[in-house]
C-alpha cells in the first residue's frame, strides 16, 4: 500500500500560512492526571492567545474520544494509538498555521516523546499540570476516581494504570497552590516568545 502513495506538494506552504497569520504555528501539549486542570489551563492559554489575535485550536481528550477516537479503549495499546492520532492531527494544524493546544492525560513518556518527534522539537511545548493525585481525587469533577476505586473503571490513570511524570517539561503549572497565576504567566511568556 505505502509504495502506491505519492505525497503531493502544494503551492501554499506552512511558511506562507504563518506569514499570512503573522505568527508561528506549533503544538502546546498539556499533560497531567485526570482532574488536574489540563482543560482549564489549555482554555486559559487559548483565551490569552485569542486576545492577541493568534489563530488557535484546542484538542481535548474527552472531545476527541467522542469522535475520531471513539473506537479506542483505555488499554495501554489503545492509549498509545490515541496519542499517535492526536499527534498526527496536531501536525496538520501546525501545517495549517495554527497554534494547537492538546489537553490529554498522555500517561506515557514514550508517547509524548513520539509526538515531539512527529511534529518536530522546535514545534513542541510541553506543559505539565502537576496536581497531586489526592487533590485530583478530592476534586473528582466527573466522578471517575470514585468509580475507579470501586473497580467500575479499568485502566484508570493514577489508580489502576500508571502516569509517568514528564522528565523535563517546558512549563510546570501547579493548580493546587497559590503560585498558579505566576506559573501560568511564566508559561504564557515562553509561548509568546515562540510566536
Amino acid at each position: 500500500m505505502q509504495k502506491n502513495i505519492v505525497k503531493h506538494k502544494y503551492q501554499v506552504s506552512v511558511h506562507d500560512r504563518r506569514t499570512l497569520n503573522n505568527h508561528s504555528s506549533f503544538l502546546i501539549w498539556v499533560t497531567g492526571l485526570s482532574g488536574s486542570g489540563k482543560s482549564t489551563v489549555a482554555n486559559a492559554i487559548e483565551a490569552e492567545l485569542h486576545k492577541k489575535e493568534i489563530r488557535t485550536y484546542v484538542l481535548d481528550g474527552d472531545n476527541i474520544r467522542t469522535g475520531i477516537n471513539n473506537n479506542l479503549t483505555f488499554s495501554p495499546k489503545d492509549r498509545h494509538e490515541n496519542i499517535r492520532r492526536i499527534g498526527e492531527i496536531a501536525k496538520l494544524f501546525i501545517d495549517a498555521g495554527n497554534v494547537v493546544l492538546a489537553a490529554f492525560i498522555s500517561p506515557y513518556e514514550a508517547d509524548r516523546q513520539q509526538v515531539r518527534k512527529l511534529v518536530g522539537a522546535e514545534n513542541y511545548i510541553e506543559v505539565y499540570v502537576n496536581t497531586p493525585l489526592d487533590v485530583c481525587e478530592k476534586r473528582d469533577v466527573k466522578g471517575l476516581y470514585k468509580k475507579a476505586r470501586a473497580g467500575e473503571i479499568k485502566d484508570f490513570t493514577g489508580v489502576s494504570a500508571p502516569y509517568e511524570n514528564p522528565i523535563n517539561p517546558d512549563c510546570r503549572i501547579n493548580t493546587d497552590d497559590l503560585n498558579y497565576n505566576k506559573s501560568l504567566q511564566s508559561c504564557l511568556k515562553l509561548i509568546s516568545s515562540k510566536l
